[in-house]
């Protein structure tokens, strides 16, 4: 498939898909050792794995398009900042428990809705990335939205710091839905949708589990944009990018 689409943009959404993952697994790989109960420990880095191991399929099939002889770890570990795709959300702070697990319901339910689309892409690779990424995202989007509810409908403490959270969060939902020439191009292939086109769908879950967590959807949907094209991220990314690539930039080639 990658021979009979324009490869570029084929290149650039392979990259989104991974780099979401990148930076979300490393995010919440920070957990490690920090989780309020062990059993959440364990938990946070089981998902903080499956999400590298994901990043590994899409930033493989990457840089096989590419062809410029780069690896999966080439483009998680020798790119700067400005060259990364992910979405705004998933670059920001951990903040709290609560604050973490906010932001990992609303992702969780765009990947269920997006590798749900992606299972029956004309490009097979991605199809068969979606398939085994999907029954990986279906438990993560189970554990993530129950205890969003359970900490939402909780004590009055649990309800105002996931109310908080959703308010901080909230504003960079819009960016998951925002679409541009690359996602026309791979709507065209037939190779992903238009990410407009996932909204309802998305909603249904998302609200749905707000109702049940008593909590309240912020007024309004504002649609940060810039992560996603390279021109703009927050100042959090390159803090990212200095703990988790530092090893490879002092020890350039280093294996183990």
């Amino acid at each position: 498939m990658a021979e009979v689409i324009d490869k570029t943009a084929l290149f650039e959404f392979l990259c989104r898909m991974g780099d979401n993952t990148l930076i979300l697994g490393h995010r919440v790989s920070e957990w490690c050792g920090h989780a309020p109960v062990l059993e959440e420990d364990i938990a946070l880095a089981n998902t903080a794995l499956d999400l590298i191991g994901q990043t590994q399929l899409w930033l493989g099939y990457a840089a096989e398009v590419e062809g410029k002889g780069r690896t999966a770890d080439d483009l998680a570990f020798l790119r700067d900042a400005w060259d990364f795709r992910n979405v705004l959300m998933v670059e920001l702070p951990n903040g709290d428990f609560g604050q973490t697990l906010m932001r990992q319901f609303l992702f969780d339910a765009w990947q269920v809705v997006m590798l749900g689309w992606l299972k029956a892409s004309a490009d097979v690779r991605v199809a068969e990335i979606a398939e085994k990424a999907s029954k990986e995202v279906a438990y993560h989007l189970d554990r993530s939205r129950g205890t969003v509810i359970g900490l939402g409908d909780g004590t009055e403490e649990s309800h105002q710091r996931m109310q908080r959270a959703l308010e901080r969060l909230w504003p960079y939902v819009g960016e998951m839905f925002a679409s541009d020439h690359v996602d026309d191009a791979m709507e065209a292939a037939g190779i992903a949708p238009d990410p407009k086109g996932l909204r309802a769908d998305y909603d249904a879950i998302v609200l749905a589990a707000l109702g049940e967590a008593t909590l309240s959807v912020p007024e309004g949907d504002f649609h940060h944009t810039g992560g996603r094209d390279g021109r703009m991220h927050t100042e959090h990314l390159g803090h990212i990018l200095c703990t988790m690539q530092w090893l490879q930039r002092a020890y350039p080639g280093a294996k183990w």
